[in-house]
């Protein structure tokens, strides 16, 4: 008895259905395909996000009579009555002074970044160009029995509770001013340096949420917490 051969293996083969079914996906228009073979990749449509100009980045600076800018590529330099100060701009900005006086931050690329950049280093301009033609000042406020303030040489010492009082060297270019031993003013030029200093003052005593003891700024508002009520008999 002869014995038949094996079947050779034949690659799977699509089946198509003669309905006017149409697939989005494989692209067919004149009928639905069904593939025994294994998807391996479907192609998807990227979408290009565009970012919008910023509105404070686009926004002009003006600059005072009092105050002279010095630009040397990337980098700017401010000088006015009150100091003087300087800033790198990175390669995603550029800066441009017309003859007016007037200086605008705009964008040296379309990316990402740029727009991040941009309102960010024309609000740090604009801080550069205040702060040395008028100041920046925080106020805070020590609320506490016994919490007081006081400057002694280039000190500032509070007594906050603490077993020992606390002195704090007061950095160049600020200026500290004490009112009724428990209000303080930082003022001074660069408004980032007022800030990091009045923000490690209040870092001491942070006001605390049942009392509101502690060192606040003047503009802070506390939101205040019940305290646990007894047991009712």
């Amino acid at each position: 008895m002869a014995l038949s051969s094996p079947p050779s293996l034949q690659p799977p083969t699509s089946i198509h259905s003669p309905n006017n079914f149409r697939s989005t996906f494989l692209g067919e228009k004149n009928g639905f395909c069904v593939s025994a073979m294994p998807a391996c990749h479907i192609g998807l449509l990227r979408k290009t996000i565009e970012c919008k100009e910023s509105r404070i980045g686009k926004q002009p600076i003006q600059v005072p009579s009092s105050v002279t800018i010095t630009l040397q590529g990337q980098d700017l330099k401010v000088k006015g009555p009150l100091g003087e100060l300087s800033i790198l701009y990175p390669r995603e900005v550029k800066i441009e002074r017309e003859d007016s006086g007037i200086i605008r931050v705009k964008k040296a690329l379309e990316t990402r970044r740029a727009n991040q950049m941009h309102g960010l280093f024309r609000t740090l301009t604009d801080n550069m160009v205040v702060g040395v033609s008028k100041g920046f000042e925080k106020k805070l406020q020590l609320i506490g029995v016994g919490y007081r303030a006081m400057v002694e040489g280039k000190d500032l010492v509070l007594n906050l509770g603490f077993s020992h009082p606390v002195r704090m060297a007061i950095p160049d270019g600020i200026q500290i001013k004490v009112e009724e031993n428990t209000r303080i003013t930082v003022s001074g030029y660069d408004k980032c340096a007022i800030g990091q200093f009045a923000a490690s003052i209040r870092q001491w005593r942070p006001p605390e949420p049942y009392k509101g003891k502690g060192v606040k700024y003047a503009d802070e508002i506390v939101r205040r917490k019940e305290g646990k009520a007894g047991k009712k008999k």
